[in-house]
């Protein structure tokens, strides 16, 4: 039946009705195509005619009649002597050039790097990629062979290993921290894009996009930035304590026990004291106390006020106010005494001014005559 049909069909074409086929050879009876057949050639497709091991000719999309002007490698392979009218026998292969874009990747084991901050540390990555091929008959030496139906499972560990084996090389040169990987993911998947693209060429394979989706740690490092990040928030710490005992208490409520309620008991004493203590007016420090050297066995005498009196014309002083008694007491100043201090707008008579007329009522008048 297959020879009978191919008798008929004279149409050669690929509906692809599946989502991971890469190439697809076109079945026909011991592989004859007769001559003036049809070759349809769809978007997204590329036809690989092979003769007997070796690529003839290779179809972009478009509909052509086979005939000697469209198949001159094929021709002179065969050399054919009855004006290429009779079938010849040749394999079809149509190769998808479209993008595959449901490949997935992820770090088996752990990528061991050195970050500038945590050391050696180990990190484990995945995410997916797209793959598309960009030279049909370099797929079909390289990876496909004669393989009648060839699909992305076949390719994608090889792909897997591959992007593995680039990222461990693009992690330790890229020179980014740690904690700064998360910014950096769309720069390193275009750079390993474009290296995967490179290293691909020869089988005819090409990576355009390639996803970082996380790059995580190991638990107890990711413990460690979470606990640092805390005491980052707190700022103080101890604040960082009353929080901790918070989370104790927490801890302590879900545990029946006694235990864990003797814990809560006294955790919470604990915080409601140091809470209380968060409450209470806080005092101005003490100003620290001088060294016995620097005291003064007694204290400095007060401030003098300063007085100036006018005697015969002529300006004496300063005296201070007991001075001023001592001259009342001798008759040098009077009530009719000129007067004055700093702060005085002028001079005046020692009776106008308070300060002074107040000496002369301490000041006792002088003896009466002796008989």
């Amino acid at each position: 039946m297959d020879r009978i049909r191919g008798e008929f069909i004279d149409i050669v074409e690929w509906t692809d009705d599946s989502r991971d086929t890469i190439v697809w050879r076109f079945p026909r009876y011991e592989n004859e195509i007769k001559m003036g057949a049809k070759l349809v050639v769809r978007e997204s497709q590329t036809a690989v005619f092979v003769n007997e091991g070796q690529i003839a000719d290779v179809f972009t999309p478009g509909t052509y009649t086979l005939e000697t002007q469209n198949l001159p490698v094929l021709s002179t392979l065969k050399g054919w002597k009855y004006g290429f009218h009779s079938p010849f026998k040749a394999e079809v292969y149509f190769v998808t050039t479209r993008q595959f874009t449901d490949l997935k990747w992820g770090t088996q084991n752990p990528v061991i790097v050195r970050d500038p901050e945590f050391g050696m540390v180990r990190l484990r990555a995945f995410g997916a990629f797209a793959a598309r091929v960009v030279d049909a008959a370099a797929l079909l030496r390289e990876l496909a062979g004669t393989d009648p139906q060839f699909r992305t499972e076949e390719v994608q560990e090889y792909l897997r290993q591959l992007i593995v084996g680039r990222l461990a090389t693009a992690l330790a040169t890229a020179g980014v921290p740690m904690l700064d990987l998360a910014t950096r993911q769309d720069g390193l998947g275009a750079r390993l894009a474009g290296a995967l693209t490179e290293e691909l060429a020869p089988v005819g394979i090409a990576v355009p996009k390639f996803i970082i989706e996380n790059i995580s740690l190991p638990p107890e490092v990711e413990a460690a930035v979470d606990a640092r990040s805390r005491m980052g928030i707190v700022g103080d710490l101890d604040q960082y304590t009353q929080l901790q005992a918070a989370d104790a208490i927490g801890d302590a409520a879900r545990n029946p026990g006694a235990a864990g309620e003797g814990v809560g008991l006294g955790v919470g004493m604990a915080l409601g004291r140091r809470m209380a203590e968060g409450l209470a007016p806080q005092q101005p420090p003490a100003a620290a106390a001088p060294s016995p050297a620097a005291t003064p066995a007694t204290p400095p005498p007060l401030p003098q006020q300063q007085w100036f009196i006018g005697v015969g014309g002529a300006q004496q002083g300063p005296y201070d106010s007991a001075a001023l008694t001592g001259l009342i007491g001798a008759g040098t100043l009077t009530r009719t005494t000129l007067v004055w201090q700093n702060g005085m707008s002028g001079w005046l008579p020692a009776e106008q001014v308070p300060e002074v007329e107040r000496l002369f009522g301490s000041v006792p008048p002088p003896l009466p005559p002796q008989a």
